[in-house]
């Protein structure tokens, strides 16, 4: 079988996905797509993961989608198995019930800066790179690029990258919002684990309720979002209780309405 390339680990409350395939600049393609999917699996399954990181190996975050895994495909394939596909991996990150933290230790570019928006906090080396560089290709942002990116940082930084293939330096992020620290080279995965500990600290019910509302005010997955503070509160009710009893007794619940 081959190596896996995504990696996950988890300490105490602290889970890491690690993208790990150098040799390319960390660059995904089907597999690794899919390897992602099951570390969501991983970090949501673990209730004592309270914050998760995401990283690359070597000296890349991520070069996005590795061209000769989509090149070939006939545009059906491309639409389907690899723009469809790695919206729902991308979301899936986006939607951890943790807070997700992207530790940038390389360029994000393309496909990477992408997968780095699906973050909620993003702590980016003082060399790095970001960019959407798709349109040089005659290609455009296929996941979420115009979308999630537009909604988090504003369509201006998204035009100048997408339609004027502009590339920012950290510190050029910073001031646009597309990350929310620089720190030294060598030390984006450090200071994320060290801001993972912060969040760690604090009421973990309250964090993913609040993670949940703020993506809900950003206009981001709203019918998701109310329906999963609609169900965790009503799970704390004994209305639900009674339900699921007199369902497994084959008798008429008797409701109280409370809560």
């Amino acid at each position: 079988m081959a190596e896996p390339r995504i990696h996950v680990s988890i300490d105490g409350h602290v889970a890491t996905i690690t993208i790990a395939r150098p040799e390319k600049l960390n660059a995904l393609d089907i597999g690794m797509l899919k390897e992602l999917n099951a570390a969501c699996d991983t970090v949501e399954a673990d209730g004592q993961v309270r914050v998760a990181i995401l990283t690359g190996a070597g000296k890349a975050f991520s070069a996005g989608g590795d061209i000769k895994a989509w090149a070939a495909m006939t545009p059906n394939e491309f639409g389907h198995a690899w723009v469809r596909f790695g919206h729902r991996v991308f979301e899936r990150l986006a939607t951890l019930r943790v807070p997700l933290i992207a530790a940038l230790n390389g360029h994000a570019l393309g496909g990477g800066l992408e997968l780095a928006a699906v973050a909620d906090i993003r702590i980016a080396e003082a060399h790095i790179k970001l960019g959407l560089p798709e349109t040089g290709l005659g290609m455009i942002p296929g996941w979420s690029g115009t979308q999630r990116l537009t909604l988090r940082f504003g369509a201006q930084a998204v035009r100048r990258m997408a339609l004027g293939g502009e590339v920012f330096s950290a510190d050029d992020g910073l001031a646009l919002g597309l990350v929310d620290h620089v720190v030294e080279t060598g030390t984006a995965l450090a200071a994320a684990q060290a801001y993972a500990e912060r969040i760690a600290k604090r009421g973990p019910s309250a964090i993913e309720v609040a993670k949940l509302m703020i993506a809900s005010a950003n206009g981001e997955d709203n019918g998701t979002a109310v329906e999963a503070l609609g169900s965790i509160l009503v799970a704390k009710t004994a209305d639900l209780k009674e339900g699921v009893s007199a369902f497994a007794e084959k008798r008429e619940p008797a409701f109280k309405g409370e809560w």
